[in-house]
C-alpha cells in the first residue's frame, strides 16, 4: 500500500529549527501578522541554547556601538551593518527587558540573564511564539525539501506530513554539539538548492596539551593573561584574555578565540604556546616584585608565599618547571633561581597536542557564503522564498555572546521580512 503524504494547511511562514534564531524568527513573523509553523527535530526547543555559557546563557555582548561590535567579526562584519542597524545589541537587550527578563553585564561586556539560568532566555522566546499563536511541531524531522523554479514549494517530514508555506526560514544551525541536533542537515539541503557552502570546521574549541603537569592545574582560571602561538620559534598570533585549565588542556574565552589559528598551525607541524601570566608589566618590574616578596618572607618556605600573587597550584607547577625545590626557604633562593621563576611567569611554554574534537566545539565555522544572501531581508539570492539565519551563515565570530547576537539579529530580520503578509 502506498501512503500518500498528509498535507498541512498553507502557512505564511515555515521555520525549520527551534534554536534561538528560529524561535525569534517565528515569533517576529507571527508578530507581523503571519501564520507561522516551526518544525524542530528534538523533543524540546532550545536544546543547545540551554548549554551556552555553562548553562547561564551569555545571550549577547553588550557592545552598543555597532561598528565596534562588527569589527570583532573581521571581514564578515561589513555584511551585517543593515540588519544590525534595525535590530542590534541595544534592541536585543531591550527585547528581553520588555519580555520581563532582567539582565546583567559581566567582564568583557558579556550579558547574562540576571537569574544566571539559560531557561530564562528560552522562556522569553517560547512566550513570544505563544503570543503569536505559532504552531510548534516537535520531534519532527524534515526529510525532504520540495522546490521548483528557484522556489520552495513545501517540506516533507519523516512522519509523512507535507508542509506548504509562502516563505521558509532555515534555522538549522551549524555542526557544533551534534548531540543537540546540529548535524549539518541545513548545509546539505541548501547545497542541493544551489548555494555554495564552505565546509564546517571547529572554530571555537578547547586545546589539548601534551604536558603532563597540565592535570595539576585543572579548574584554575587566570584573568587578563597573554597567550602567544609559536611555530618554529616564530610568533603567529598573540591575544589577551581569560584562560581556564582543564583535565586535558586549556579552554576559556582566550583559548577559544585563538583555536582556529592554532588549528591552522597544527596542519603545518608542531605548535607551541607561550603563556605570560603578567602581560601588563615587564620582566624587570616583575623580578623586583618577586624579590620583594622573597625578602619579606624571610625563612618561610617559598611554596607558601605566592598565594596573593598566583594560585598555589600554579606556583608549585612553575617551581617544578623552573627546577626549584618548593620546600626551600625564601631567603635562600638564589638570584639565578629567582630569574628562572620570573622567566617562567612571563614565558611559560605549553606544547600543543591537538584541538579537541569538532563535536566539542562551542561554534563551528563554515556555512553559506555571504554574497549569496540579501542581508537587508536575510533572503537567499538563489531561492526567492527562502531566508537563512544564525549559524548557517559563514561568519567568523569570537566567543563572548557574538554568535547568539547574530542569531537574534538575523532571525528577527528574517522573521520580519518573511512575515509581511502582504509581501
Amino acid at each position: 500500500m502506498i501512503h500518500k503524504p498528509t498535507y498541512l494547511p498553507l502557512y505564511d511562514v515555515a521555520v525549520i529549527g527551534g534554536g534561538p534564531a528560529g524561535m525569534i524568527a517565528a515569533g517576529r513573523a507571527a508578530e507581523c501578522g503571519a501564520r507561522v509553523i516551526l518544525v524542530e527535530k528534538n523533543k524540546t526547543l532550545g536544546v543547545k541554547l540551554l548549554l551556552t555559557g555553562g548553562g547561564r546563557c551569555n545571550f549577547t555582548n553588550a557592545e552598543l556601538d555597532t561598528r565596534s561590535f562588527l569589527l570583532k567579526l573581521k571581514k564578515d562584519g561589513k555584511f551585517l551593518f543593515s540588519p544590525f542597524s534595525r535590530f542590534g545589541v541595544k534592541e536585543t537587550i531591550d527585547f528581553f527587558h520588555m519580555h520581563d527578563m532582567p539582565t546583567k553585564i559581566e567582564d568583557e561586556l558579556r550579558a547574562f540573564p540576571k537569574s544566571d539560568d539559560a531557561i530564562s532566555v528560552l522562556n522569553v522566546l517560547i512566550r513570544y511564539m505563544n503570543n503569536g499563536n505559532v504552531t510548534i511541531m516537535k520531534k519532527t524531522y524534515v526529510s525532504e525539501i520540495i522546490s521548483r523554479d528557484e522556489k520552495i514549494i513545501s517540506i516533507k517530514t519523516s512522519d509523512g506530513k507535507e508542509i506548504h508555506a509562502r516563505n521558509f526560514i532555515f534555522a538549522t544551525g551549524g555542526k557544533s554539539h551534534p548531540e543537540t541536533g546540529s548535524t549539518g542537515d541545513g548545509f546539505l539541503w541548501l547545497e542541493n538548492l544551489g548555494h555554495e557552502i564552505i565546509p564546517p570546521s571547529a572554530a571555537l574549541v578547547p586545546i589539548v596539551i601534551k604536558d603532563s603537569w597540565i592535570k595539576n592545574l585543572q579548574g584554575i582560571s587566570l584573568q587578563n593573561v597573554k597567550l602567544t602561538v609559536l611555530q618554529n620559534g616564530a610568533k603567529q598570533n598573540s591575544q589577551k584574555g581569560k584562560l581556564l585549565f582543564t583535565h586535558f588542556g586549556i579552554s576559556g574565552p582566550l583559548v577559544l578565540n585563538m583555536s582556529r589559528e592554532v588549528g591552522e598551525c597544527l596542519k603545518n607541524g608542531p605548535t607551541e604556546l607561550s603563556l605570560d601570566v603578567f602581560p601588563t608589566i615587564d620582566g624587570g618590574a616583575l623580578d623586583k616584585k618577586i624579590h620583594e616578596l622573597l625578602t619579606k618572607a624571610g625563612n618561610k618556605k617559598v611554596k607558601n608565599i605566592f598565594e596573593g600573587l598566583i594560585p598555589n597550584a600554579l606556583a608549585l607547577t612553575i617551581f617544578q618547571l623552573s627546577k626549584i625545590n618548593a620546600d626551600t626557604n625564601a631567603n635562600t633562593i638564589t638570584r639565578e633561581e629567582r630569574l628562572r621563576f620570573v622567566k617562567m611567569l612571563k614565558n611559560m611554554p605549553i606544547q600543543v597536542s591537538k584541538l579537541l574534537s569538532a563535536d566539542k566545539a562551542i561554534v563551528t565555522s563554515g556555512g553559506v557564503i555571504l554574497p549569496e544572501i540579501d542581508f537587508k531581508t536575510m533572503r537567499s539570492r538563489k531561492i526567492q522564498n527562502c531566508f537563512l539565519v544564525g549559524d548557517l551563515l559563514n561568519i567568523d565570530r569570537p566567543s563572548g555572546g557574538y554568535s547568539l547576537q547574530i542569531c537574534w539579529t538575523t532571525g528577527y530580520i528574517a522573521g520580519e521580512s518573511a512575515g509581511k503578509v502582504n509581501s
